[in-house]
């Protein structure tokens, strides 16, 4: 052990066992250790022995007592020397003078050199960095103790610098905060001093250095406002001027319309915003402990003009709650506890343009009792106002992240399709797992689990894997936009579809049993799209080929000791992959940009056409006319350099002055 405590565990009965630690010292002539007896107790030195009994297991908790502060002088009661404790214990568990177990720990523990005292609450004073330095010694970041490393740390002894002398912290983080620049006339840092560098270098002491800190203030940026709480506005008016895709719905109290949702752990979060015009259908399970009511429904949600409107809601109650209880534990009547719960809410917002006119609610009522687990469902839809059936007919026709794809089945009378994955339940095997839609934007994988017996038959196994990946895609086509119609071909896009490839050599005969190459285990759906517009600033994407091909694997069959009258598991998978192209191909390199590459910026750190960039118009890092001086200020110094540079100036020169 190298830390002050140590656990352990004592597996078995502990009625009438005695628990002791002693102190082993080793034999000087055999080298090994003295012999342990039961007449210990539950201290030894320094230190300490205590047991928590359980029924099967009790927890051993061995703990120093002592301080393991290094010294400091004129201190006592600490250690001396950095290496603090080296000892050798001995843990026993005895009953009736008979050892059943014995622990053997070897403890090396080294002194801490962190503060443990009172520390001061009194606020540090920093001065401006513009004038000062922020500090002697910038790598002291503990207050009364020795940082490690830190050489320049007042708080470090001689002894603890002799821990770290040769890794002290260089630079200016290390305590050199004024080091000389490249700069300064009298610095010899740089390799290749310029013959200019005599004219432009810098007369300056230390103290007046690039390292004491900023020497522009910047403009100072707004806090952003905290999440779930809308400012309020005191100035009379509309509160919004109408919400745009993707902005949270905003209550009469300025707090955000919260549902449950799903968060990217998969668990789900009871205080999520609904966004507008986002779709969502959610499930979470709970039970009578942690069950938790929402928002009321009574709570009026902002219209997006700054009116307010209620919601309409109808109730209902459900009388089986078998579809809805996935889990439940026997228990005796007596104990029974139920209550009336929320088992569904479903949301339909009607909109217009940037408004919401009405909202209906549906909310399910049921019961749920003590030991039962309940899937929760919540939905939202968000309906135009302008539609005439329940198909809906967003503003923007493109597809939107978090939305199923559309799938049709053009060969067929009924053009109805889907595209969907797997969503495992239970054991996690495929003939219990149901499906779920593939979202557009969202790469997902999914899989379930195939029972397998050591006597399949290789062709057979083939073709039930293939079928359970196929019944995942029950479409030829993929709509490429959201509202795809089924009378248009032109809005749909045909599935490319790569088959299997499959040996003609079966190896799972004769004496290979239980072993079947080229299973189509896992299946791939790539969906290729592209951003071909934009509606009210919101990009439009469609959606321009999805391709489907499959990766096979070498079954083999996995048992234990006996392979006899067992079934082994084949985890077959399904992946989608959204791959984002330029919706137009890009303009091919011309032959001088391909062999040119000195003048290409994206490839080289030295930009030449960009050499007069801050003194054109597209510069905005300063004003025009800042810019303007400064570049023939520069110009004017770069000239009076090159005629001092000249012979005939020197001449010049010497000739005046005679």
């Amino acid at each position: 052990m190298s830390g002050p405590r140590v656990n352990s565990f004592f597996l078995g009965n502990s009625s009438g066992v005695n628990f002791s630690i002693i102190l082993s010292s080793v034999d000087e002539d055999t080298g090994k250790l003295q012999l342990a007896n039961c007449s210990g107790s539950k201290r030894a030195g320094d230190w300490n022995l205590n047991v928590t009994s359980g029924v099967n297991t009790s927890k051993v908790i061995i703990s120093l007592t002592r301080n393991l502060q290094l010294c400091l002088p004129n201190a006592t009661d600490c250690c001396t020397t950095p290496l603090c404790v080296v000892e050798t214990l001995q843990v026993l568990a005895c009953r009736d003078s008979v050892m059943l177990a014995r622990l053997l720990i070897q403890a090396e523990i080294y002194a801490n050199s962190s503060f443990t005292g009172n520390v001061s609450e009194n606020a540090t004073i920093i001065l401006n960095q513009v004038f000062w330095p922020l500090g002697s010694c910038p790598c002291d970041l503990t207050a009364g103790a020795c940082d490690v490393r830190c050489c320049c740390d007042p708080e470090c002894t001689p002894d603890l610098k002799q821990l770290f002398n040769g890794s002290c912290f260089t630079g200016v983080f290390g305590g050199d905060i004024n080091p000389p620049f490249d700069q300064l006339c009298s610095s010899n840092s740089m390799e290749c001093i310029p013959d200019w560098f005599p004219f432009l270098c810098v007369q300056s002491s230390l103290d007046n250095t690039p390292f004491l800190g900023y020497f522009y203030h910047g403009s100072t940026s707004t806090p952003r406002v905290p999440p779930f709480k809308i400012p309020l506005q005191t100035s009379p008016g509309r509160l919004f001027t109408g919400y745009s895709q993707g902005d949270p719905i905003i209550t009469e109290e300025n707090e955000y319309f919260t549902i449950p949702q799903q968060s990217m752990a998969g668990q789900c979060v009871g205080n999520a915003p609904v966004a507008y015009l986002q779709n969502f259908d959610v499930k979470c399970l709970t039970n009578l402990a942690s069950y938790k009511e929402g928002l009321p429904h009574d709570v009026r949600i902002n219209s997006g003009t700054g009116d307010f409107i209620q919601q309409n809601v109808i109730y209902r109650t459900i009388t089986d709650m078998g579809k809805f209880i996935t889990e439940g534990e026997s228990l005796h009547i007596a104990e029974v506890v139920c209550q009336n719960v929320t088992v569904a809410e479903h949301y339909t917002f009607i909109w217009k343009d940037k408004n919401i006119e009405q909202i209906n609610v549906t909310v399910f009522l049921g019961s749920l009792c003590d030991g039962e687990i309940l899937t929760q469902r919540f939905t939202v839809k968000f309906l135009s106002l302008n539609s005439t059936n329940a198909e809906e007919l967003f503003g923007n026709p493109g597809y939107q992240v978090g939305k199923p794809v559309r799938a049709a089945n053009l060969n067929a009378s009924d053009t109805f399709g889907s595209l969907n994955i797997w969503q495992p339940a239970g054991r996690g095997l495929c003939m219990s797992a149901t499906y779920t839609p593939v979202l557009f934007g969202l790469d997902s994988l999914s899989g379930c689990v195939l029972e397998v017996g050591i006597n399949e038959d290789c062709s057979l196994l083939r073709g039930n894997v293939t079928e359970k990946l196929n019944s995942l895609i029950q479409a030829t086509h993929i709509g490429k936009r959201d509202n795809s119609s089924y009378s248009d071909l032109d809005d749909w896009v045909e599935i490319i579809r790569l088959d299997p490839f499959h040996s003609d050599a079966n190896v799972s005969t004769g004496s290979l049993k239980g072993i079947c190459p080229d299973i189509p285990a896992n299946l791939n759906i790539h969906i290729i799209f592209a951003d071909v517009g934009a509606v009210q600033g919101i990009p439009r994407q469609e959606i321009l080929a999805v391709q489907i091909s499959y990766s096979t694997v070498t079954w083999q069959f996995q048992c234990g000791l006996t392979c006899e009258n067992s079934i082994s598991f084949l985890p077959i998978t399904a992946s989608v992959q959204f791959i984002k192209v330029p919706a137009q191909p890009p303009i091919p390199m011309t032959s001088s940009q391909i062999n040119y590459t000195e003048f290409d910026c994206n490839r080289n750190d030295v930009c030449w056409p960009q050499l007069f960039y801050p003194l054109t118009r597209f510069y905005t890092g300063e004003p025009y006319s800042q810019s303007l001086a400064k570049g023939l200020s520069l110009a004017f110094l770069v000239l009076l350099a090159a005629i001092m540079s000249n012979p005939w100036f020197s001449k010049l020169w010497n000739s005046s002055l005679v």
